[in-house]
């Protein structure tokens, strides 16, 4: 098992990383992939369609804070927000506490906005509510969030 965080080696019952401090859920609703932002500089809408190491939906952090990280999405919702318990947690002033949330169902990926204080937006327009599909940028607070698919 490794940190989601650092990538450090850690035992299959480690509470938390002893290198960086995360702690570990072991039980994660939200899978993280570690991508180099070299790799994908900037993923083209046919790339962001094929990208290695992501089945269905992720989220790739374009911009901002831990760029080149992904987030693979599990059928259902997931939150987010700077609220430590989101499942998606973005620690930055400019992301509301529950700033919004990813719907993904058999239909496909919805995103809906909580009532952010600085609005969620899909392809720089700001939404209250979006089907996105891959290719699609979500930007929340100083976060810019490319969609992705892929078949691994």
């Amino acid at each position: 098992m490794e940190c989601p965080s650092c990538q450090e080696k850690l035992a299959d019952n480690a509470a938390e990383c002893p290198v960086c401090g995360t702690v570990i859920d072991h039980e994660p609703t939200v899978v993280f992939v570690p991508v180099s932002a070299d790799a994908h500089p900037k993923l083209s809408g046919d790339a962001a369609s094929h990208v290695p190491g992501v089945h269905g939906f992720g989220l790739v952090i374009e911009r901002g804070p831990r760029a080149g990280l992904t987030f693979l999405l599990q059928p259902g919702v997931t939150t987010v927000g700077r609220d430590p318990t989101s499942d998606i947690f973005l620690d930055d002033i400019t992301v509301s506490r529950q700033h919004c949330r990813f719907m993904l169902d058999n239909r496909g990926l919805r995103i809906e906005d909580s009532g952010s204080t600085n609005g969620t937006y899909a392809n720089e327009v700001r939404v209250d509510d979006a089907w996105l599909r891959a290719g699609d940028e979500v930007i929340i607070g100083k976060f810019h969030l490319l969609v992705a698919t892929g078949d691994a």
